[in-house]
């Protein structure tokens, strides 16, 4: 099912005066004076490799050939260790409810019965293609264009989302009201550059003969008298979604918040797609009806309109068809899994087996009751005084970033003030949410694996709805405390730090602090640093599309972070594939600054005298700057690489190391990186930004 979440990264640090001050003792006692560890794995390091040539190497080459990369991973790296270590947990937890005989309507029935089905492959088996058959059967029977809303409503009620999607979330011109919003939506292979670019020709034969077999075993060819035919309706949906690729908007012009706000009655949202009745869809979406819904980039839906009034009705029927298969196939019966690993799985990522059925299963029950299990994740596994610690150590990255805006050189005074009251508003979560949801209205029950993620995906889908005209509710959660991840919001101007990221191996509570300031330090203040980058920084502090800036502010920072756009414009990742500088830009600004923010923290902490100068040989900037690189460290496939360059805006692992550093000052000091090495950018080549 197509589940929504802002992801991004953090880390825990305990504060100083636990690790390095513990108990007061009588003045008779004889204390045993405290050992203070580096923190530094000196078993992960490639010292065979000069720090100043390629810092990445020299941190991380001794995990990279330490750890080789499990069959069913493209990437793996420091973050899927602890995404191994919570499934575990949550195994754990999910097999104890499972076996327990749950009164009916509870939350413990419903984890139960979700995991069982999921389990029970004999059923599944037997099942075969009968899960989706009634939705198929209904695409099958549309007779014109005028029954297509309809099957529409249905479909995006389900989760899934062919042509658009819609969904509420917060108005960008008020951010304290939920608003409807549609967007492009419906591409099997999500990026537009694999249907309109043909270097890989493998990845459209691979998905094309995916398609085939996947028609070949759905049923759906019976009900349309195309048994035999799957080949043939394979090619309309490459037909179809390549149409649609063309109309789609370019990725970068999503990223911009100004283009994506356009605020509309719903009268003239309907002039733009009259071929779908927005009338009846909307009152269907949103009992209550809307007045006004905001349309991320218009352009689309005028474009989509001409598609569905050109294109051939039987051909709009199958692409919509495959959507429901391609969508259910990974919780089907076996055939079905297996075609769509062996593409989405080995061709497309590179992996070389499936995760074994019980992972698959765990990831299932936790994203479709995420509070849920998430509360019972956080009684276990996350200790409550965890909360208070974390706080204190954001407030101390908050003044750093702030010491900082308030110290660059390039901002006006004005415009300063207003970044600083726009960072004192951050509102701040960590670990679980203080209030848990309400799951009382979703039936669970015993008749199938695939009927239940359908009820649980329509009931989480409506729940969503439910917002639109409604006041924004800024206490809920984006992300579950069992997501090993983290978030910046730029709508409620929020930073949020779940349980599972808290914990080794990002924090290290026995380690001095240099490596906990480069690890969770930095990225809490990555997460920071998006409420200025080149997207949150046209948000105001309630988290309006507004600008706040001076004219000849936005200059500077439009000029200050080109730099960093040219520079990994010209990162070649794979031969003849270069990163794309203009959709990384967001990731490598917070990189950037987080860095720096960090890094200014430390000092701070220095001050105080709580931190070792130096251990393991190493002074205590050079063991932050190890420890920022080691949270990077993985081992990942080709495959993997160009479909992250092409669709995902953070950098690559060793790109966010040896691409943000030569940019750091105080990195090019520690390691006495000089001109002719590696890692040297002349100083006014380096971006200079937060």
């Amino acid at each position: 099912m197509n589940y929504k979440s802002i992801f991004k990264t953090l880390l825990l640090m305990l504060c100083v005066c636990f690790l390095f001050n513990g108990c007061k003792k009588n003045k008779q006692e004889k204390e045993e004076p405290q050992k203070v560890i580096s923190g530094i794995a000196l078993a992960n390091l490639d010292t065979t490799v000069n720090p100043a040539d390629d810092f990445y190497q020299y941190a991380c080459g001794g995990w990279v050939k330490n750890h080789s990369l499990p069959a069913e991973y493209s990437r793996y790296g420091s973050f899927d260790q602890l995404g191994e270590s919570t499934e575990k947990q949550l195994n754990q937890l999910i097999v104890e409810v499972a076996k327990k005989s749950n009164t009916e309507g509870t939350i413990a029935q419903k984890i139960a019965d979700i995991y069982n089905c999921g389990m029970d492959t004999f059923a599944i088996q037997q099942e075969g293609n009968a899960p989706i058959q009634q939705t198929l059967q209904t695409i099958a029977n549309i007779k014109n264009v005028n029954e297509l809303t309809q099957v529409l409503i249905e479909m995006h009620k389900d989760g899934y989302t062919p042509f658009f999607e819609f969904f509420g979330y917060a108005s960008p011109e008020n951010s304290s009201l939920t608003i409807a919003w549609m967007q492009q939506s419906g591409l099997g292979l999500g990026e537009r550059d694999y249907y309109l670019d043909a270097t890989n020709p493998k990845i459209k034969e691979g998905y094309i003969t995916m398609a085939q077999h996947l028609f070949d075993i759905s049923g759906y060819e019976k009900m349309t008298s195309q048994e035999g035919k799957g080949a043939a309706l394979a090619q309309d949906v490459w037909k179809l979604e390549t149409a649609l690729a063309k109309i789609f908007v370019d990725k970068n012009d999503l990223r911009d918040p100004i283009k994506t706000k356009n605020v509309m009655p719903l009268a003239n949202v309907k002039s733009l797609i009259p071929t779908v009745d927005l009338q009846k869809y909307t009152t269907a979406m949103v009992p209550a009806g809307v007045s006004e819904i905001n349309v991320v980039l218009p352009v689309y839906f005028k474009s989509l309109n001409q598609l569905l009034k050109t294109q051939n009705l039987q051909t709009i029927k199958t692409y919509i068809a495959w959507n429901v298969i391609r969508e259910a196939a990974p919780y089907l019966s076996d055939n079905f899994v297996n075609e769509h690993f062996n593409f989405y799985g080995k061709i497309f990522s590179g992996k070389e087996v499936n995760k074994d059925r019980w992972k698959r299963v765990i990831g299932t029950v936790s994203g479709l009751l995420g509070e849920p299990v998430g509360q019972l994740y956080v009684q276990q596994f996350f200790p409550a005084e965890a909360k208070q610690k974390m706080l204190h150590l954001v407030d101390n990255l908050k003044a750093a970033l702030g010491d900082r805006i308030m110290q660059n050189d390039w901002m006006t005074e004005a415009t300063k003030e207003k970044a600083k009251d726009k960072l004192n508003a951050i509102i701040v979560k960590i670990g679980y949410p203080d209030k848990w949801r309400d799951y009382s209205g979703l039936v669970i029950k015993k008749d199938g694996y695939y009927a239940n993620i359908i009820r649980a995906s329509r009931f989480e889908n409506e729940y969503n709805f439910s917002k639109i005209g409604k006041p924004v509710d800024r206490t809920q959660w984006q992300m579950t405390p069992q997501t090993v991840n983290a978030y910046y919001d730029p709508s409620t101007n929020e930073i949020c730090f779940p349980a599972a990221i808290l914990q080794p191996p990002f924090f290290d509570m026995n380690a001095d602090d240099a490596v906990n300031y480069g690890a969770i330090g930095v990225v809490i203040g990555h997460e920071m640093t998006h409420g200025f980058d080149d997207q949150g920084r046209q948000y105001d502090k309630m988290g309006n599309v507004n600008d706040w800036w001076t004219e000849e502010d936005s200059k500077n920072f439009a000029a200050r972070t080109q730099v960093l756009v040219d520079y990994f414009n010209q990162i070649e990742v794979l031969p003849g594939l270069h990163a794309d500088g203009k959709f990384t830009l967001g990731e490598n600004i917070a990189d950037n600054g987080g860095v720096n923010v960090s890094y200014s923290a430390l000092q701070r902490a220095k001050a105080e005298g709580t931190i070792a100068e130096e251990l393991d040989g190493f002074t205590s900037d050079q063991r932050f700057f190890l420890a920022y690189a080691g949270v990077w460290a993985n081992n990942i496939r080709d495959a993997e690489i160009e479909k992250r360059t092409k669709s995902d805006p953070h950098s690559l692992g060793k790109w966010r190391v040896n691409g943000t550093l030569p940019h750091i000052d105080t990195f090019i000091k520690a390691f006495n990186v000089k001109e002719g090495d590696g890692m040297f950018l002349a100083p006014e080549k380096r971006a200079k930004i937060w």
